[in-house]
């Protein structure tokens, strides 16, 4: 007690100085930004890499920069965390790297020229990656009388937005005319007020959904968004929460959103067979490459994906407000940035993403409208999986199992049991066993379609076909005439499957997205569903198998005002 009267002036000194530091820590990152200027903010996707650009700022000298720094910057790591690099994994899976700079270096080409192969991918973002030689299938599908039916007249009831009434409570766009397209004051009402042809793609995008489809057919706005989602400036970086692996959701200057997803596997690994489904990867790939197979299938029920490069440095971290995100970049021992975020799978330095040195691959998908606007329903999938290392779920020991569902709401009428076989088809054409849920928006009510989100589980294994997956197709017996047309037409070598998915891919700025393997895989499977479907037809008829759809539309039973 003596001594704390004697000494309490000092104890109360060093407590007011601890409080001060500890201050002074937290606002240190805000002050590096706003001492750093705009000038060094996130660019666009066109700005490329930092390193790059200013060859005298390399990642090593960027390294020796953070490490004396380190002290004083509580979110980068300290000598201590640094340490912990010597348990980071040297598995391709957990020290990643651009796509084409691997290719370049298996083929002895050095590492600089892989890494100059990027940036001029970045400056063509505009463009498509590479022309199609020769006389294009895809054009040859989508000319085919399969690819030209018209949808019914919409009526409001049909529409997920009414354009008069709806839009208008979309946040910071209504009559908002800083959209940056690029200069393009033609598409601008000269009254000030906001047209339809002024929103920005991604509005158009949300614009366009109806009960029948995500999107149309030929609707030119997706190729537009595309674009937007390799090109747009990012202006902000946040975890998403829930999921079992690590996803961003990215903002974009034109106020659009989208999901990335990190590239963690290269094109070559397949699943390691005693994985099971829950614990797979979910490939960045894989979430492209459903977007173009649900696009020639003429489903539209994938939200628009597209593959960028992005910059660890000026794009994510740099942009982030996440502190949780921004404390977990670090530098590996190869000199590479690296982060890996807070999840439940994978996010941990011997599971980080690493770029090469700072640019990482992954898929952005475009967001669809907030729930706010437009509720979603969420239907736990009949032949859902038990996601347990021991037990079997119900269908997989019922061989009568879809005599039940059929029996059961919405199941028992409409076509959502016949959308659900179409998913089955996508998915085993994928191999993706991890379909346990699905959406769909609950304007329209049971006579729609089905959302197909999350397909980053899809495309691990080339040399294996999940027979399983074709279980709700096998036990129900049951597709519509539509989609059982559309698979006889990819058996065919002029419409074959596996090339009008190579074509469609290399539109994308990150192709080759699937290697060859995985594109034959397609095909083989493709000869599996109809095998199944003519072993159906074989037992219970042509007829009792196929659901005619295309005379009348899907829901054209529905009552009167709800379409037609």
């Amino acid at each position: 007690m003596i001594l704390f009267r004697r000494f309490r002036v000092l104890i109360l000194l060093v407590f007011l100085v601890a409080c001060t530091m500890h201050i002074m820590i937290d606002l240190l990152p805000k002050l590096e930004k706003r001492a750093a200027g705009p000038g060094s903010g996130a660019t666009g996707a066109g700005a490329g890499c930092s390193c790059i650009h200013s060859p005298p700022e390399d990642p090593r000298s960027w390294a020796k920069q953070r490490a004396r720094a380190a002290a004083a910057e509580p979110g980068w790591p300290n000598k201590h965390s640094l340490r912990l690099l010597q348990d980071f994994s040297n598995e391709p899976n957990s020290n990643l790297s651009s796509h084409s700079v691997e290719k370049g270096t298996e083929r002895g080409e050095p590492v600089k020229q892989g890494v100059e192969k990027r940036v001029l991918m970045k400056d063509a973002a505009a463009g498509p990656r590479r022309a199609v030689q020769g006389s294009s299938r895809l054009k040859a599908l989508y000319a085919h009388p399969l690819y030209n039916s018209d949808v019914p007249q919409l009526s409001d009831d049909d529409t997920l937005f009414n354009l008069n009434n709806d839009i208008r409570f979309y946040p910071k766009t209504t009559g908002n005319q800083e959209w940056h397209n690029d200069g393009n004051e033609e598409e601008y009402s000269p009254t000030g007020e906001a047209t339809a042809v002024s929103y920005p793609n991604w509005l158009r995008f949300h614009i366009g959904i109806n009960r029948y489809e995500l999107y149309s057919r030929h609707n030119p706005i997706i190729d537009s968004l595309l674009k937007d989602l390799v090109t747009q400036k990012i202006t902000s970086v946040a975890m998403k929460s829930g999921g079992t692996q690590l996803k961003l959701i990215m903002s974009f200057q034109n106020y659009g959103q989208a999901l990335f997803k990190p590239m963690k596997q290269t094109r070559e690994q397949e699943t390691p067979p005693d994985f099971f489904y829950f614990s797979d990867f979910e490939r960045h790939n894989a979430e492209i490459a459903a977007f173009h197979l649900d696009r020639i299938l003429d489903f539209h029920r994938v939200p628009p994906v597209a593959g960028r490069l992005v910059n660890m440095t000026q794009e994510i971290r740099d942009v982030t407000r996440d502190k949780k995100l921004w404390r977990t970049f670090f530098i590996s021992p190869a000199n590479n940035i690296c982060f890996y975020g807070e999840c439940s799978y994978y996010c941990s330095t011997e599971h980080a993403l690493c770029g090469k040195p700072d640019q990482i691959e992954g898929s952005l998908a475009a967001f669809l409208p907030d729930l706010a606007l437009a509720k979603r329903k969420t239907w736990r999938n009949p032949w859902r999986r038990s996601y347990h290392k021991r037990k079997k779920a119900e269908w997989e020991v019922d061989p009568d199992y879809c005599d039940e569902v059929k029996q059961t709401p919405p199941y028992d009428r409409g076509t959502r049991l016949l959308d659900i076989m179409d998913m089955t088809i996508f998915d085993f054409l994928m191999g993706n066993m991890d379909r346990h849920h699905y959406e769909t928006f609950e304007k329209f009510g049971n006579e729609t379609f089905i959302i197909h989100l999350d397909n980053g589980r899809g495309f691990g294994k080339h040399s294996h076909d999940e027979m399983s997956i074709l279980v709700p197709l096998i036990q129900c017996c049951r597709v519509k005439k539509s989609t059982y047309l559309r698979l006889q037409l990819f058996a065919k070598e002029e419409y074959q499957l596996s090339s009008l998915m190579e074509e469609s891919l290399l539109q994308d700025q990150l192709a080759a997205i699937l290697i060859k393997p995985h594109l034959e895989a397609m095909d083989r499977r493709l000869r599996l569903v109809l095998n199944a479907l003519a072993d159906c037809m074989e037992k219970e008829g042509f007829s009792s198998v196929v659901e005619e759809d295309l005379d009348r539309h899907p829901y054209s039973h529905l009552p009167q005002g709800h379409g037609r």
